[in-house]
Parts: C-alpha cells; structure tokens; sequence
C-alpha cells in the first residue's frame, strides 16, 4: 500500500538513461544490500519475520477481543446511566443523539458496501497504449480507501464502517505496506467499506469523485477490483474502542 496512486500522466513512458557504468554500479550494490540483509539466510522465509506477523496477528485478535469486553462494559454502563440519571426526556433525547453523532451507537438503514481488492500479482495491460503495470499499480493504496471514505461522507452518509470497524471523527485509515491498520487491529485485501444512507447519494457521490475517477481508470488498465453493492436494509455496530485522545507530549 505505500506509495502514491499518480494520475492518468503516469500511463505515458518517459525516456530514461543510464551509462553502462551506473547499471553495473546499481547492481552491485543492490547486491551487496541484499547479501548483508539476508546474512546467508533466505529472506522469504527468516524465522525472525515470521515471528514478527505472527506477532502483528496476535496483537491484532487481542485487541479485537478487547474491543468486545469493552463494548459490553459500555453498554452496561450507558444503562445504568440512563437508569440512575433521573433526567428529563428532553435531555434523555439530546444524550442519546450525541451519542448517535459520536458513533457510539449502532445505525441502520439502506446504505451500499465498496469493496477494493488488489489486481492479480500477475496481470497485465488491457487497454492499448497503456504501459506494462509495475508491482505499485496493483495494489489498493491509502488513498484509496481514503477517497472512498471521504465520498460517502460527502454523500450523507449516516455511519461508515470499514470491514467490521466503524468509524468516528478520531479513527485514522493507514497501511502499512500490503495491509490496512485500523484502531489497533490489520486487515488484509479485499477492503469492505459500507455506509447507511440515501443510495442514490452515495452512488453519486462516488461517480463524482475525481480521486475515484482516476482510480477507476486503473481498475480497467490493471484489473484492481471495484465492486458497489446496495442494500435495503444495513446495520453498523457502535464504535466499541476508546475514544481518549492520544497525543505526543515533551520531554521533562
């Protein structure tokens, strides 16, 4: 996922040159990197990096089954709050909008689901006059994801979830390369991304979108995977991490 989706300018070639010299030069450097990273073992299959996923994995089902005890505390607080608060309705009504605007609870009505996926590792041009793909245009970006995010709002979305998070006004969508970190938790590829809201907005809110637009123009180049479907009826769960703010603070 690192690395920037360009425009449609980077379909066209641009002529490079490089002296005999410089590309054995660039060789044997590449090389020697290679040879001191690796140390004599195999770097696809060092022990090390399959101990580091595995742990990225285990932290991520961890803080999945944190989210879970956490929500069920909240909802067994929020209910002795209503119960013990002795407010009014009108006040009842305004704490459980706010909630409803903080995302905290669940949402439900039509909506439609995206959903991006990477192109297969081995695919090739399909449109003439546009270049062979480097390993970069195949994948979903940051960006991507951001620019669909950022059109559902647009459209009146109600609540956006991606895959089985949802989103509040903290939440931070980053990859890291070929995955997704979402509140503590990694996803891989393909990205759902569903809203509750009016369809016909939503969808046009998409078609309308420049940073889609381009977007699409590699899904029928490459072959990235683009799907829309629409639903009548669509729930999203209530945002069940922290909502404290975290920041950086200066050393004493």
């Amino acid at each position: 996922m690192e690395g920037d989706r360009g425009t449609v300018t980077r379909f066209r070639f641009r002529p490079v040159r490089l002296a005999t010299l410089g590309v054995f030069a660039l060789a044997g450097l590449i090389f020697w990197i290679s040879f001191n990273t690796a140390q004599g073992t195999n770097i696809r299959s060092d022990s090390s990096m399959l101990r580091l996923s595995d742990l990225i994995q285990e932290r991520s089902r961890t803080n999945a089954e944190l989210d879970s005890s956490a929500a069920a505390v909240r909802e067994q607080v929020d209910d002795l709050a209503r119960r013990d608060s002795g407010t009014s309705g009108s006040e009842k009504r305004e704490f459980e909008q706010l909630q409803a605007d903080a995302g905290t609870e669940k949402v439900s009505g039509s909506g439609l689901t995206v959903t991006l996926d990477d192109a297969p590792p081995n695919a090739t041009a399909q449109v003439p006059g546009v270049p062979e793909p480097q390993a970069n245009d195949l994948v979903i970006h940051q960006q991507d994801l951001q620019a669909v995010v950022n059109s559902l709002w647009k459209g009146g979305a109600e609540g956006i979830k991606i895959m089985d998070q949802r989103l509040i006004s903290t939440s931070a969508v980053r990859c890291v390369g070929n995955t997704l970190i979402l509140q503590g938790r990694v996803y891989s590829p393909p990205y759902t991304i569903t809203a509750v809201g009016d369809q016909q907005k939503l969808r046009r809110a998409l078609d309308t979108s420049p940073a889609i637009q381009n977007y699409m123009q590699y899904v029928d180049a490459y072959g990235l995977g683009w799907k829309v479907d629409g639903h009548n009826a669509v729930t999203l769960p209530g945002y069940s991490g922290t909502v404290d703010l975290h920041y950086a603070k200066p050393a004493e």
